[in-house]
């Protein structure tokens, strides 16, 4: 019986196979799935009939694929699998006693099968050593290690910030996400243990968008940990013990609607103003909580929640079609006499809402005076086409010496009329307006006037600024317009201004120097990340720099004085062929610093079997695809880097001593595809009851987007997906290059093999030479030797650990690391809502 079911199961799969050879070749593929699928077809009916020489025809077919496979992708493991897993285990059932003696021996012969099945033996021992010999390769890791005087580097200590602490999202306005502690090393870092955990009670929810994430770096100033959550809660620590000293609520006065993309907080600003000679402080009391809850609530409910006459509201059921927009007119705020002491350090956060908040850092009670009685600016006002869930602020917001500066998300592909990206200057203690940038007025930066609107549907920027101080130039990762895969509509003197690194100064919002990425971004290529602020010593000569990873895989070294490069960039053609209405860009920028990967290639598709890997070949070969920038079209293009990123959010580290970066490089490919759309308003790619993304009202085409999956729904290229890299800055260099993460979490069992894995989120570095990371969608967070990129410790986090750990020096004496574990909608981990501190045990 057993004979039966496996000479069928050859028979079937050397069909399929065979089918899908056929498709293969018409789409001008290789033809050795067709051959594959010939001798199996032909293996199987031998078996069937119980000739022996099916087993012979059999082993022929593994050593022949053995060799093909060998050729096609060498003794790297994880691409062998589909090509011979399926094939050489269904070999070794043939090899099975009661199998191999049903077979009919030939006349005269009482065992005709023997040298058939020791024929066949020899081809799965052949497969078997060559399972062996390629488990013990590392084809994707680059060996190496920075030079140890560079890892001895150290001008002195960083005076801008005390270095216990970790006051800002990139621990200083410079975004470097280095800390110069020293307790934990390479040589201890396997001794770190779960100091406390802490869980902030804010879960994700049935009416939550899928872009429900928990992104946030938690800030550690005076012995206080301050942090937020998705529903934008915002909670303070003792970061020695974990014990909660107050919470705030700012009671979101909107619902996630169709319009909402994203409900997520990256992260609080922090403000000393006790060395502030213009503020005055005042002996009023503190409001009760109750008193404090009730102003926090009135300033929800006057948020705006009227919708716009606008195709997003119009599709969502929420505004007629000749409805005009509604006007948020921006109220001047009463003059500050005085401010509560508890006031003097203050906690600004963003809300989902379209809100900014000032808090008291001691009570996490609001505090009046910035922007109102409330404590609070409305972000909606003089923006054109108000529909709330459409705009409000992911990212903390930037503090100068004196302003707080606020850009935001609009989300992506859903309108022509979108909100504005304009970012805004406001007064740090009255939330006065300073200035604004539009992007369509881009020297018109006084403050608008009260009642006037910003220009509609701008490049924004939703990710995190840096500052320099010294320069009071302030530096902005931008993003494009919606639509994002289509430009044909876009003007071009504001199209300068997308997929950008922005210089403003920091005085009156003045642009200074503009360095666009990626030139006609049809790809949805933002600048994801906060600009990193370093000072590097190139041909003996100091300077001021600015590093700038890129989703395309591009590492920019800018002079930040200047906006040109410091490391040499090139610009090479690009694909063409957009679609009617729209064009390419002829050439793109390339980096000295290039994380761009290869162009994918047949051998380069994966599954689990050869018949999934077969599909994702006919697939490559169908859908347009000619390399890195091919323009999204109407049969659907492959976007390789995908717009999941490179590199994304989460950035890179840098260590201004060594003048080296370590980053998390992922490789997912994405498939693009333009739907024509007749009718402006319609729904062309989403149901009737669904959030209206990629949807693109008011554009020629809506755009279907999609990772580039197998039919079991695993990436159709093969692994690794996820790398950590570490380069010298000062000459562009790749030190080494090491596979990262297990499919532990992404397989139906916990297997804990270490194949490469996307990550999202990033990594921080301490003058200790320890690099922390818990961004990989395998729920650990890692500690590696900065030297050579090895990884030297893991812990088990309760959830997916999306969001870049901090660390900082206990009042007990010991450097904590934490991080937050709790999930990422998009990618599918475990959501939870636990804040976990790590420490050495007993150090002092």
């Amino acid at each position: 019986m057993l004979r039966i079911i496996l000479s069928l199961i050859i028979l079937l799969l050397g069909a399929a196979i065979a089918v899908g050879g056929v498709a293969l070749i018409q789409a001008g593929g290789s033809w050795y799935y067709l051959a594959l699928g010939v001798a199996l077809i032909a293996s199987g009916g031998l078996l069937l009939g119980r000739r022996p020489s099916g087993l012979t025809l059999y082993a022929l077919t593994l050593v022949v694929t053995l060799i093909w496979s060998i050729w096609e992708v060498g003794f790297d493991l994880w691409a062998l699998a589909p090509r011979g897993g399926l094939l050489f285990g269904l070999g070794l059932l043939l090899l099975l006693p009661w199998v191999v003696r049903g077979m009919r021996p030939r006349r005269g012969e009482t065992a005709g099968y023997r040298p058939h099945g020791m024929l066949l033996g020899a081809a799965v021992a052949a497969g078997v050593v060559t399972v062996i010999y390629a488990g013990i390769q590392d084809p994707h890791d680059l060996e190496g290690a920075f030079a140890a005087e560079q890892m001895e580097r150290d001008p002195g200590a960083d005076s801008q910030v005390p270095a216990g602490e970790w006051p800002s999202y990139g621990r200083t306005s410079m975004g470097l996400r280095y800390s110069p502690l020293t307790q934990i090393t390479p040589q201890n870092v396997g001794d770190l243990q779960v100091a406390w955990q802490y869980h902030t009670g804010d879960t994700r929810r049935p009416e939550d968008p899928t872009e429900t994430t928990y992104e946030v770096t938690p800030l550690i100033v005076q012995d206080v940990m301050y942090l937020c959550t998705p529903h934008g809660l915002v909670i303070a620590l003792d970061p020695v013990s974990g014990r909660e000293k107050w919470r705030f609520d700012p009671f979101l006065n909107q619902p996630p609607r169709q319009t909402t993309q994203h409900m997520t907080c990256r992260g609080v600003s922090y403000y000393d103003g006790s060395g502030n000679t213009g503020i005055t402080v005042s002996n009023a009391p503190v409001p009760s909580a109750e008193q404090a809850a009730e102003l926090v609530r009135m300033s929800a409910e006057e948020v705006t929640t009227e919708s716009a006459g606008v195709p997003q509201n119009v599709v969502a059921d929420t505004a007629p079609r000749d409805q005009r927009n509604p006007r948020v007119v921006r109220e001047t705020p009463e003059a500050v006499e005085a401010i509560r002491p508890d006031c003097v350090r203050r906690i600004y956060s963003p809300t989902a809402d379209g809100r900014l908040i000032a808090i008291s850092a001691e009570t996490g009670v609001i505090c009046p005076g910035f922007g109102g009685a409330d404590g609070t600016i409305d972000l909606w006002a003089n923006m054109p086409n108000v529909t709330p869930g459409s705009y409000y602020s992911t990212s903390p917001a930037l503090i100068t010496h004196d302003a707080i500066v606020v850009a935001g998300t609009v989300n992506d592909n859903v309108s022509t009329t979108s909100p504005s990206g304009v970012i805004r200057a406001f007064d740090i203690n009255t939330g006065e307006l300073r200035w604004n940038f539009d992007p369509k007025a881009p020297d018109a930066t006084s403050p608008i006037a009260p009642d006037g609107t910003y220009s509609e549907n701008t490049p924004n920027s939703w990710s995190v600024s840096s500052w320099d101080p010294k320069l009071n130039l302030i530096y902005v990762p931008m993003g494009v317009s919606s639509p994002d895969q289509y430009g044909g509509n876009r003007d071009p003197s504001v199209e300068k201004y997308a997929t950008s690194v922005l210089a403003l100064d920091a005085e009156t919002g003045k642009p200074a120097s503009v360095y666009q990425t990626v030139h006609h971004d049809l790809w949805d290529m933002d600048v994801p990340a906060q600009p990193s602020l370093v000072d590097l010593t190139i041909e003996g000569r100091n300077v001021p720099s600015l590093v700038v990873p890129t989703k395309q895989g591009e590492v920019f070294v800018l002079n930040r004085a200047t906006g040109e490069p410091v490391l040499p960039v090139e610009e090479r053609p690009a694909p063409e062929g957009a679609v009617p209405g729209d064009f390419s860009a002829p050439t793109q920028p390339v980096s000295t610093i290039s994380f761009n990967p290869d162009p994918l290639k047949g051998r380069d598709m994966w599954g689990v079997t050869p018949i999934d890997q077969l599909v994702c070949r006919i697939k490559l070969h169908k859908l347009h695809y000619e390399g890195r920038y091919t323009p999204p079209s109407l049969a659907g293009s492959i976007i390789y880097p995908g717009n999941f990123g490179t590199f994304n959010w989460g950035g890179v580290a840098v260590d201004p001593n060594r003048q080296v970066l370590f980053g998390m490089p992922v490789y997912l490919a994405f498939v693009s595809k333009l739907v024509p759309r007749d009718d402006p308003y319609e729904r062309v790619v989403t149901d009737q009851n669904a959030p209206v993304i990629n949807e693109n009202f008011g554009a020629p085409y809506a755009v279907e987007l999609s990772p580039f999956l197998s039919p079991l729904g695993l990436p159709c290229q093969q692994p690794p997906w996820g790398f950590v890299a570490g380069v010298d800055l000062t000459t562009g260099k790749l030190a080494y290059r090491h596979v990262n993460g297990t499919v532990r979490d992404l397989s139906p069992l916990p297997l804990p093999f270490e194949m490469g894995v996307p990550g999202i989120g990033g990594p921080i570095v301490t003058k200790g030479g320890v690099v922390f990371l818990s961004g990989t969608l395998d729920y650990y967070v890692r500690g590696y030797d900065l030297s050579t990129g090895k990884q030297l410790w893991r812990a088990r986090l309760p959830a997916g650990g999306q969001a870049t750990p901090a660390t900082y020096l206990g009042a007990d004496g010991r450097q904590y690391l934490v991080v937050v574990a709790g999930g990422h909608g998009s990618t599918g981990t475990e959501p939870g809502d636990s804040v976990i501190a790590y420490a050495l045990d007993g150090a002092d």
